[in-house]
């Protein structure tokens, strides 16, 4: 009697190993758009760093791969059949703690029309993967950062969304989405303080490269923030937010991230902005953090007779830097074949050996907006309307 008691526990304990293992991973098809980062996070799957494991081990991709919109991936996420009693002996487990929460989970779906119907009437029951393999595996996800200030609770902005470096106008910027929650991004427009960058003429009035990289990249930055990016302004104007003018007026006044004085010294001024990123890259690393990106914005300087498209560099070498340019070069282009009279885009993707792309950790992207001497360029960063396009279309080549 007991001989067979004992073959009935070990049936029951190996009928349930096989019942979990053979329970099929919830499949989806990526919509425009669409990220890892964005995909979890509609299934409630991205506060678990084991299920973005499970996601790159299931449909076999690297790190921070990007998806193809139109294409079936496995989410980690099993689908069990309701044997229309509980869900502990569907599943075969003895937790009932465990259980009442797969109930939530799945009634929570439903309430967001993540699922179309309760687990009751199609017997599919969504059983997440960290249930069952990793709960106490929770990812350490910073808060969006309050890009312009470091103590906002002094300034009476705190949680009020109120970024004042965006200037008055655009201050208050609220939340659209968390896609981009998870992520960190240091901006970095060219140049600024005692060095203004590339100058032309229009006229009788002189163009400072540094304004107009200041200007998309603030506006860059908003968006990004806007979306739950964990954003760093690195240079930074106390007193030039988000401007209208056609003409911006040059001035030495801008600082680095924290107030930090920039050198009269270039060399050291260059290091002044990669120390500061690799500083925040490791600190966020530590929360386990590693998507992490690092653009620079500049306006390039080059014969007047010369007119050129947007284009980007990438450190020589480096892969994900490389794919990371043509994730926004192709942005580019498609935007430009719907706007641009003719569609063509002659913007380029090159290897370049430049320090803000070899001495930060991060993973960076390097942007000339136009060419400040050709009369053509020039009204691709006076135009606001096209300043703001430029900020839209590299945040959404970025967030892809």
């Amino acid at each position: 009697m007991m001989k067979t008691a004992h073959l009935l526990v070990l049936w029951i304990l190996s009928w349930s190993v096989v019942h979990a293992e053979d329970a099929p991973f919830y499949e989806v098809t990526a919509e425009r758009g669409d990220g890892i980062y964005s995909i979890l996070r509609r299934y409630d799957l991205d506060q678990y760093s084991c299920n973005f494991d499970q996601f790159y081990k299931l449909n076999k991709l690297k790190r921070n791969a990007r998806l193809l919109a139109g294409k079936t991936y496995q989410l980690p996420m099993q689908v069990y059949q309701f044997n229309g009693k509980t869900i502990r002996s569907s599943i075969g487990i003895d937790d009932w703690n465990l259980a009442v929460a797969i109930q939530t989970y799945n009634e929570t779906m439903l309430e967001k029309a993540v699922r179309a119907t309760s687990f009751k009437k199609d017997l599919q029951l969504w059983v997440p993967f960290h249930f069952l393999n990793c709960p106490d595996d929770k990812r350490n996800i910073p808060e969006p950062v309050a890009v312009e200030v470091e103590n906002p609770e002094e300034t009476g902005t705190a949680g009020k969304r109120v970024f004042s470096i965006f200037g008055q106008k655009y201050a208050y910027t609220p939340l659209v989405s968390k896609k981009l929650a998870g992520k960190v991004f240091y901006v970095v427009s060219g140049h600024g303080g005692p060095d203004p960058g590339a100058m032309a003429k229009r006229g009788n009035v002189t163009l400072c490269e540094d304004e107009y990289a200041y200007d998309v990249a603030l506006r860059l930055c908003r968006n990004l923030v806007s979306h739950g990016a964990t954003a760093y302004m690195i240079n930074r104007d106390p007193n030039d937010g988000i401007r209208s003018d056609q003409y911006l007026q040059c001035d030495t006044d801008e600082v680095l991230w924290g107030n930090v004085e920039m050198s009269n010294r270039q060399k050291k001024r260059l290091f002044q902005r990669s120390d500061i990123i690799n500083e925040l890259y490791e600190k966020h690393l530590k929360q386990g953090v590693k998507d992490q990106l690092a653009i620079m914005i500049h306006v390039d300087s080059r014969s007047r007779s010369e007119r050129t498209d947007v284009f980007f560099y990438h450190y020589p070498g480096n892969i994900e830097g490389h794919k990371k340019a043509e994730q926004l070069h192709r942005t580019m282009t498609s935007k430009y074949a719907k706007y641009r009279k003719g569609g063509y885009f002659h913007g380029t993707v090159t290897g370049r050996d430049l320090h803000m792309l070899r001495e930060t950790k991060a993973l960076g992207v390097y942007v000339e907006l136009a060419n400040i001497h050709n009369p053509g360029d020039q009204q691709r960063i006076l135009v606001e309307r096209n300043r703001q396009l430029l900020a839209d279309w590299l945040f959404e080549g970025l967030s892809q």
